[in-house]
């Protein structure tokens, strides 16, 4: 069997096997994020579109065994079955996507639109979230976290959010989490031990506010 269809998605599934476990006390695997929310001409916010590059050794360990008609250089459909094993495994645990407008929680349906691409050496997955009903809003609060800190997500240096065809006046910020991976590690492997850490990664969570007029 080949190694693609043996790791499937590598890092959920060493969620997985780790379950509450300290092995949680710091990240095993990086991801830069940037984010797209994207606007109906009516003016709702019909989805969000991810793109989360991954550190260079989980990017290597992955593409081992994926076979390409030339080396070190990957197509979307040689890539294409690793692509859907990532967005369906994604599922499990929403996206490490949360959502709410005006306080309230939304729901992402299933991913569309997904594929990998290798870009300078670096795995990422591109897939786009739709709402499971657009909505207006006046606020919408989104956060990219892994609630068992196991990822460590880091909104990109350039250019991390965008706004696609959003009406005239609105606006977002984004707020980074403080030097998280620095954080937890200091805090030491005691504090994991209780369930009360199971969400501990939202300590870390990557935040971005919109608002409209």
């Amino acid at each position: 069997m080949k190694p693609l269809r043996v790791i499937g998605l590598l890092f959920l599934a060493c969620v997985g096997m780790f379950g509450s476990t300290v092995a949680h006390a710091h990240p095993h695997v990086w991801i830069t994020s940037t984010s797209e929310l994207i606007y109906a001409p009516d003016g709702s916010i019909t989805g969000v579109r991810h793109a989360w590059t991954f550190d260079d050794m989980f990017s290597t360990y992955a593409l081992q065994g994926i076979e390409s008609k030339k080396k070190g250089v990957y197509t979307h459909e040689e890539l294409a079955p690793l692509a859907q094993t990532n967005v369906e495994s994604l599922k499990e645990f929403a996206y490490f996507t949360f959502a709410k407008a005006d306080g309230k929680k939304d729901r992402f349906l299933e991913p569309v639109d997904y594929f990998l691409e290798v870009k300078d050496g670096f795995l990422v997955l591109h897939f786009t979230l739709p709402l499971k009903t657009p909505i207006k809003t006046k606020e919408l609060s989104l956060e990219i976290f892994d609630p068992t800190f196991f990822v460590d997500f880091k909104l990109a240096d350039k250019d991390p959010v965008r706004l696609v065809g959003a009406p005239e006046g609105c606006k977002f910020s984004f707020q980074r989490p403080n030097d998280g991976a620095a954080g937890a590690q200091a805090m030491g492997e005691d504090n994991f031990l209780s369930g009360g850490n199971s969400n501990y990664g939202a300590m870390f969570a990557n935040k971005i506010t919109v608002t409209c007029p």
